[in-house]
């Protein structure tokens, strides 16, 4: 009896460990690794600033998918199967062992995204994987068993099982469209915002945490989250401003990233509380200038900045200050209202919101529901998560169980 071919198409993390994962549960099964580049695990390799966030400190399936803006449903069941311990475990028992920061992340201890890279390369070696790279796939045809996937060279190869781990990659849609799957539209996730107003671009590199921001869209306040946020030369970045990325990817993408954020700069206190506060620096400080007394926990440039927009000077004086400007200051302490007029880049770590549509997915094995034999992993599902290790863990977890389902021998 011949052994089992099996085929995975995509070389990034999603792709090694869907091969490791089905090379390990059936060593008879011949399988073969197919990356477009020459380069593969190149997402691996830039992640986390070239440190890798393998995947984050998070142990209970019902809390991790709290964490996904799309496909946290669909994960639950899949997370009681693979998780951040399992994979944890599973680098451990390669020989790469992982440290938790403060915030959770998991990184290597090494910090080098190498070390995950060239232990997945390792790994495959070890599974006796057959790599193919540098060998860009066009087209996928499906036979009465099996699949057969022809190359941009015009050759072609029979497989019996085939993972699609393409990423985000045009050509993985092609192929899972032409095989008969419907896709949620690909847009963006895990971006930053531009900010039109020069005054504040000037103010890069100024971090403040927490804030809270409000995202309003065709006049409704749709979003918030709280968090750090870090001002740059074209707008706002920071865990804050990635996770209503995240969460608003599919609405800021139809709106054309234009909208309103509404930032309050002291979240621990109510619009009262600040203030109270203010009415108490205007007492004890009434001689002094605004711009340089403020009295409240902000950046020194940021507060100059903040009461400009409401026409304070450099000369002005708190004892002057009239009720009507004092209650304009805490309304823009406490919600500050910025134009977004666009979206930037988050680093190199692009994530993709959309992909393959869930419902046509068994998320105990990840094959397909159309088409037996074929299995998806990684991003080319319509699945996200918010920065912090959040996307390689659902690449682990859903390669790991297509490895194990197609390295079945029923």
């Amino acid at each position: 009896m011949l052994p089992l071919q099996i085929v995975v198409i995509g070389g990034g993390a999603a792709g090694f460990f869907g091969a490791i994962a089905c090379a390990e549960a059936n060593p008879q099964a011949q399988v073969t690794l197919i990356e477009a580049s020459r380069q593969p695990l190149a997402k691996v390799l830039i992640s986390g600033g070239g440190r890798c966030n393998v995947t984050h400190a998070c142990f209970s399936a019902e809390e991790l998918v709290l964490n996904y803006p799309r496909g946290g449903k669909a994960l639950r069941g899949a997370f009681t199967r693979f998780q951040p311990l399992d994979t944890v475990a599973w680098f451990a028992a390669h020989g790469v062992n992982l440290k938790t920061e403060a915030d959770g992340r998991m990184f290597p201890i090494t910090d080098r995204s190498e070390t995950i890279a060239e232990c997945l390369i390792k790994a495959a070696f070890t599974a006796g994987l057959k790599l193919n790279i540098g060998t860009p796939v066009i087209s996928v045809q499906r036979q009465n068993e099996g699949f057969e996937i022809i190359f941009k060279s015009g050759e072609t190869q029979y497989c019996d099982r085939l993972l699609l781990a393409t990423g985000s990659s045009v050509m993985g849609y092609k192929i899972a469209k032409e095989l008969g799957h419907h896709l949620e539209t690909p847009v963006p996730s895990l971006f930053t915002f531009n900010i039109a107003d020069p005054a504040f671009r000037a103010l890069a590199g100024i971090s403040v945490n927490p804030v809270n921001l409000r995202l309003s869209v065709a006049g409704k306040t749709v979003l918030q989250q709280t968090g750090p946020l870090l001002i740059t030369h074209w707008g706002v970045s920071g865990p804050a401003v990635l996770k209503l990325s995240a969460w608003g990817a599919r609405i800021l993408h139809d709106t054309r990233y234009q909208g309103k954020l509404y930032i309050n700069w002291l979240p621990n206190l109510s619009q009262e509380q600040v203030k109270q506060r203010l009415l108490g620096i205007k007492e004890e400080w009434g001689k002094k200038a605004i711009a340089l007394h403020r009295g409240v926990d902000l950046p020194h440039r940021l507060w100059q900045y903040i009461i400009s927009r409401i026409n304070i000077t450099a000369e002005d004086r708190w004892a002057e200050m009239s009720s009507k400007t004092l209650n304009q200051l805490v309304q823009e302490i406490s919600h500050g209202e910025y134009l977004i007029s666009g979206k930037g880049a988050f680093k190199e770590e692009f994530v993709t919101c959309g992909g393959v549509s869930l419902k046509e997915v068994n998320f105990k094995t990840m094959e397909s529901k159309l088409i037996p034999g074929l299995h998806f992993a990684g991003e080319i599902l319509d699945i996200d998560g918010i920065t912090g290790g959040f996307n390689f863990q659902s690449a682990w977890t859903t390669a790991y169980l297509a490895g194990q389902s197609m390295g079945s021998i029923e």
